[in-house]
């Protein structure tokens, strides 16, 4: 009986093991920009997510009907609307603890080397506090690295997670679908989101290096006021006031 009980655990295990993972890939996916790429492969998605328990399967099956009745152009339009034009629903986490301050260069150099001790290398343009490719890399045999980014940033992720849901966005589902799989949150994440809903991210107004590891005397290009950085190849460039990257 023990060994039969040990058996069923470790099945259990391994579904729930095979779940998140599951979920870190659709979510990854699903909260990319759209394209005619994404919208052909909806079915599959659809078909892929099956088998996930309804707390993380039942949201995305209501952002991929989303996604599958709007025509693309919509949704594109959308996406611009809802993550690159306002603050509060910005994919990049480090943006919701560092903000417009020195402290997210060395935010960001973190992010980048958590994919190294990883043994991943993203292939993307994408600053590497991109919540789709943290979640890339939680999918793809970095699972543990990316949770401790993620635990790092649960009030970021609750705070963009409200702030979908109260702009009335289906991308909220993609949020409460990770949500359902991440581990609980400590209790002081409820007052760290309601803290950061009244105040938004810090503002210190001076640039940043992208991705220089922890130096005071690392250059710091200019970034205007209220910006929430866009991804650049090198150094930040400009971006107008309200912006989310």
């Amino acid at each position: 009986m023990n060994t039969l009980l040990g058996s069923a655990r470790r099945i259990r295990t391994s579904m729930a093991s095979e779940h998140r993972i599951l979920t870190y890939a659709m979510v990854s996916t699903l909260l990319r920009y759209p394209d005619d790429l994404l919208v052909s492969d909806l079915g599959s998605f659809r078909s892929a997510i099956g088998p996930l328990p309804t707390a993380a399967g039942l949201p995305l099956h209501r952002l991929i009907d989303h996604l599958a009745r709007t025509p693309l152009r919509s949704l594109q339009e959308g996406y611009v609307a809802t993550f690159d034009l306002q603050r509060r629903c910005c994919l990049y986490l480090s943006y919701y603890t560092d903000g417009d301050t020195r402290r997210r260069g060395t935010a960001l150099w973190h992010f980048q080397d958590a994919y190294r001790r990883a043994g991943l290398q993203p292939n993307s343009a994408e600053l590497p506090d991109f919540l789709p490719m943290v979640l890339e890399m939680a999918a793809t045999g970095g699972e543990r690295v990316a949770l401790d980014l993620l635990r790092q940033h649960r009030a970021g992720i609750g705070l963009l997670h409200s702030a979908l849901d109260e702009i009335g966005s289906p991308y909220a589902h993609a949020l409460q679908s990770l949500e359902a799989v991440l581990p609980p949150p400590p209790a002081s994440i409820a007052e760290n989101v309601l803290h950061l809903a009244m105040s938004g991210p810090p503002a210190e107004l001076v640039g940043l290096d992208a991705l220089a590891p922890p130096s005071p005397a690392a250059p710091a290009p200019e970034m205007s006021e209220g910006a929430c950085p866009a991804p650049p190849a090198a150094p930040a460039p400009e971006m107008s006031e309200g912006a989310c990257p």
